[in-house]
């Protein structure tokens, strides 16, 4: 996987404030992609309704901070993989610490089963990873989530489609 880093940098641009969650599904894509930005990873609704969508890699653009980026960064990744059982590859920029602002760095690829398979550094770098559908299938064989879900007790829905 490559990720054009210009592309998906200009955050603000693009995709600011998108009325529907943007997915990437044409026939011939590898396979289903969800985006957010920076701040969506904070949100595991967000990542749910990716993955009820039938997502199986979640493509997060971000530039935490140094606060922020140590504390919360990997978490966050790991913790959308394995809620949703699905890839999580985030896209960060390299420090730089004459800038007003230092972002963490350390883009990273996280597995469905919560693992990091990829991670830069804080320099600039291109990182790959392999995206194994069967690997995600397995895990979601072993761990059967999507069927167990308590939907008698609880429901995410997406407001702008009306539906989970």
């Amino acid at each position: 996987m490559c990720l054009n880093y210009e592309a998906l940098w200009k955050t603000n641009t693009v995709l600011s404030n998108p009325p529907t969650p943007s997915l990437c599904d044409s026939p011939s894509a590898f396979c289903k992609v969800g985006v957010g930005i920076c701040y969506d990873i904070r949100f595991a609704e967000l990542a749910q309704l990716y993955s009820r969508q039938g997502c199986q890699l979640l493509v997060y653009p971000g530039a935490f901070n140094m606060t922020t980026g140590p504390a919360h960064w990997e978490l966050l990744q790991r913790a959308r993989a394995v809620d949703n059982q699905l890839y999580v590859a985030t896209a960060s920029p390299a420090r730089d610490e004459s800038s007003s602002y230092v972002a963490w760095g350390h883009s990273t690829v996280v597995n469905p089963w919560g693992e990091v398979i990829s991670k830069a550094g804080t320099e600039e770098e291109v990182i790959y990873a392999d995206i194994d559908l069967q690997y995600l299938a397995d895990v979601r064989q072993q761990i059967p989530i999507t069927a167990q879900r308590r939907n008698d007790l609880y429901s995410v829905t997406s407001v702008q489609r009306g539906n989970s």
